[in-house]
Parts: C-alpha cells; sequence; structure tokens
C-alpha cells in the first residue's frame, strides 16, 4: 500500500488488487490512516469486490456471450460450395452470373421481374420449355409477358430458341417475349427477334439491368442467388442436386442424375463443370 496523496480529511490509497490484474483506488479518513485493522479492513473489502468481479465476468449466461451449440448448428447448416466461392462475394459480376446453374438463374429471372413490379409466376420445372415464366401487371390476371432463361454460358443462344418463343406467345396470346441468356445471341437470333417483339437480354445486359437497381435490391437478389449450393445444376426431371459423372469410355466428366438408371438426365457442356 502506498499513500499518494495526503488531504485534510482523507488519504488516498491504491491497493494492488492482483485478481483483477489492475489496481483499486480507495479514499479513507485521515484519521484511520494509523490504525492497522482499519487499514486490513479496506484490504478485505477489495479482495471481496475483487472475486466478485471474477465471479460475473465467469457466468455462462453474462450479455452478449456465444452459444456454441448455435454456433456449431450454424455451421452445420452451412453448404459446402466450390473453393473459389468459400470466401464472401463482394458483389455482382459476369463471371458469378455464368456460373449459376440453371435453375437458381431462372429464379433470379423471376425475382427481377418481382422487383420490376411484375407478378412473376414460373411455368414448369424444365431448363428447355418454350416458357418459364409468366409475367403479370401489378393487380392484373392478364398475362401480359412470357418470359425463357437459358443459363447458356458455353455457346451461344440461336435463332431455333428464338422461334420456339414466338410460338409459345401466339400460343398463350402474349403480346410480348423476353428471352433472358447467361451467354450471347447470334446475329441471326437477334434479327428475328427485333421483328416478333421479343427483347433478347444477354449476360451482359442482365448484369447491367440488376447493377441498375437499387442497392439495397441489388443486394437482395445476389444474397438469394448464392444462397446453398448455386452452382451444381438441378435435375430438371427429379428437382434434385445432379452429381460428377464420368464417362468409362471416353473418360468425359459430365453431371448426372443420382436417380440413374431410372432417370437418364444429364449435362455434358456447363460452364460449372463437374470436378
Amino acid at each position: 500500500m502506498e499513500v499518494l496523496k495526503r488531504e485534510p480529511a482523507f488519504t488516498v490509497v491504491m491497493a494492488a488488487v492482483t485478481a483483477l490484474g489492475m489496481p483499486l483506488v480507495l479514499v479513507i479518513p485521515e484519521h484511520l490512516t494509523g490504525k492497522l485493522e482499519a487499514i486490513a479492513a479496506l484490504l478485505l473489502i477489495a479482495a471481496a469486490c475483487a472475486s466478485a468481479t471474477v465471479v460475473f465476468l465467469r457466468r455462462p449466461n453474462r450479455p452478449f456471450s456465444f452459444s456454441m451449440a448455435n454456433v456449431l448448428g450454424r455451421a452445420a447448416a452451412t453448404p459446402v460450395l466450390y473453393p473459389e466461392y468459400r470466401a464472401d462475394i463482394k458483389g455482382w459480376s459476369l463471371e458469378l452470373l455464368k456460373k449459376l446453374e440453371w435453375r437458381r438463374f431462372e429464379e433470379l429471372c423471376a425475382a427481377y421481374f418481382g422487383m420490376l413490379g411484375f407478378t412473376a409466376r414460373t411455368t414448369r420445372f424444365a431448363p428447355d420449355g418454350a416458357v418459364d415464366i409468366d409475367l403479370y401487371e401489378s393487380g392484373s390476371e392478364r398475362l401480359s409477358i412470357i418470359v425463357q432463361c437459358k443459363a447458356w454460358s458455353t455457346h451461344t443462344v440461336g435463332i431455333q430458341l428464338v422461334r420456339k418463343l414466338r410460338s409459345a406467345m401466339a400460343a398463350q396470346k402474349a403480346a410480348e417475349g423476353v428471352l433472358v441468356a447467361s451467354g450471347k445471341f447470334t446475329r441471326e437470333a437477334r434479327d428475328f427477334a427485333a421483328k416478333e417483339h421479343i427483347s433478347l437480354i444477354d449476360g451482359a445486359d442482365f448484369l447491367g439491368k440488376i447493377t441498375a437497381l437499387v442497392p439495397e435490391q441489388a443486394a437482395a437478389l445476389l444474397k438469394s442467388a448464392t444462397q446453398g449450393d448455386y452452382l451444381t445444376p438441378t435435375c430438371p426431371a427429379c428437382a434434385i442436386k445432379m452429381t460428377s459423372c464420368t464417362n468409362t469410355e471416353a473418360g468425359r466428366k459430365y453431371w448426372g442424375c443420382p436417380n440413374y438408371p431410372r432417370c437418364k438426365q444429364a449435362f455434358f457442356s456447363t460452364y460449372n463443370a463437374p470436378v
């Protein structure tokens, strides 16, 4: 104990409280400084305060404590993604758009048009149908626009799919059609679409439209598009994630349905090549 300052009525003393690793400053009346009993009592009080503080800090239910069970539960629920996407995704990019599997790409398109004010209804669970999404004006049950989505990033979309969409427009009496692709369109496809009230949106165009939204909307689309396994293709027939397979003759990798041989769906040419 060391006397730091002496005043007429009080003496300021410091007791070393080793339990907390810091000193404790005490103020005692001047007339007690010569009495050993009073000083000892103050030290006992300081030690008791230190012990109480240590007990409080060690309480398992103190504020801001982490529950290890909750942490492990969240970790177990976190999907395992491809190594290059384990880190936080900083934002939208054409590379990310091309990596989205076909079903996730279709869901992204539906969510985007929903943000534009349309009521978007998916029409079928298949990557090669003529119509993937029906768009209705807000508050209306009259079909306004039909949309087809193509997560084709390894080759261009040709006129055949645009013709197919035009036939679907006529059958459903839709005035407009939209074909959204993560890749590009051929010149022939663009020329035909320009004459048939069909809008073609390639990957770069779609990326620009998403980033042109208000930041909160673009961030919401990014979060929903990258939740879970957004890279492995979904089987169009069984609605389950496909698995990496190898052709026994040529040794070629491809995506196959886990329900093989009952389901023979396979993808041989995708941006996300199986490993």
